[in-house]
């Protein structure tokens, strides 16, 4: 006698299984992010020894990655438990402006972290005259509004547009894939997006560049000691600089261009990387090198009694 088996039931097993096991390894990483940055950030605050400019804009950074991945990942997770994979125009928006700010924010943060750099190094004892906590609260508003009043118009723009379709081929909604259902000429939206793009890009780029190129002249021409200095401060903030341009330039590549030639998977992987790996790597990074915060973590962790 010959036994069937049900190949339809046990495939809807298999993906049902497949699903909350994607779903708790998200939350899993969600989770770790939200921890990391919130440690790290109670950390400063409650340490009077950090208190200082550099580490004032590591906290405006932290704050940022826990705006950005709040911006993805619950939404994410969300889509991954529902049978149903829509969401509403208002929501998209929203969705639109917490992914575009953060990476504004995420610029402006590191460029303003290499100004302030490039000032502990080059002008080592005029840096608290010139770096006071005036200007660090400046340079924070700065780095937090001008990104938020750019996408604003960005996403006032977009919701002005009368759609033509509902499909989107990624897994978050983006600006320009709103632009391409729209029924009629999106010259304005095109031009302001270009606009805003090339300006946030432009500063940040100018301050990065003119920064690291005086901090090599002064470690060129300087003592092992101002070299030592700028290698244990740079070498994060490089990192992370590097990584997130990495992660924006692929998500931009490939909103533009066919990238029908990357697989499937590796593709949703890298147009999604800066908004999941940043957030992540950013509190490690800082976390572990620089010395008065992983010395503070350890007491933490390793107080005795």
């Amino acid at each position: 006698m010959s036994i069937m088996i049900n190949s339809t039931r046990v495939s809807c097993f298999v993906l049902t299984l497949l699903k909350y096991l994607l779903f708790m390894i998200i939350m899993f990483f969600y989770i770790l992010i939200v921890c990391s940055n919130v440690l790290l950030i109670v950390v400063i605050c409650m340490n009077r020894s950090l208190h200082e400019p550099m580490y004032m804009f590591l906290c405006s950074l932290f704050a940022n990655e826990l705006y950005g991945s709040t911006g993805f990942f619950p939404s994410l997770m969300i889509q991954i438990l529902s049978d149903s994979h829509t969401v509403s125009k208002y929501f998209c928006l929203l969705q639109i402006f917490c992914v575009y700010s953060y990476a504004g924010v995420e610029f402006f943060n590191l460029a303003i972290m290499c100004y302030d750099r490039y000032l502990s190094i080059c002008y080592p004892l005029q840096y608290n005259t010139r770096m006071t906590f005036n200007k660090v609260a400046i340079l924070i508003a700065i780095a937090w509004l001008s990104p938020l009043f750019m996408v604003v118009g960005t996403t006032s723009l977009s919701a002005s547009l009368q759609l033509c379709g509902n499909t989107i081929n990624k897994v978050y909604c983006d600006n320009y894939s709103i632009v391409k259902l729209a029924c009629f000429d999106t010259s304005v939206n095109n031009v302001y997006g270009l606009l805003v793009s090339l300006t946030s890009v432009i500063i940040t780029l100018i301050l990065i560049l003119y920064t690291y190129i005086r901090i090599l002249k002064v470690c060129f021409s300087g003592s092992k000691q101002t070299r030592q200095k700028a290698v244990s401060t740079c070498t994060p903030h490089l990192a992370a600089l590097l990584n997130f341009s990495f992660g924006c330039v692929f998500e931009v590549s490939q909103s533009r261009f066919n990238m029908s030639s990357v697989p499937g998977v590796f593709s949703i992987f890298l147009s999604v990387y800066h908004l999941t790996c940043q957030p992540l790597l950013n509190p490690l990074l800082y976390g572990l090198k620089m010395t008065k915060i992983r010395n503070i973590c350890k007491s933490l962790f390793y107080r005795e009694g």
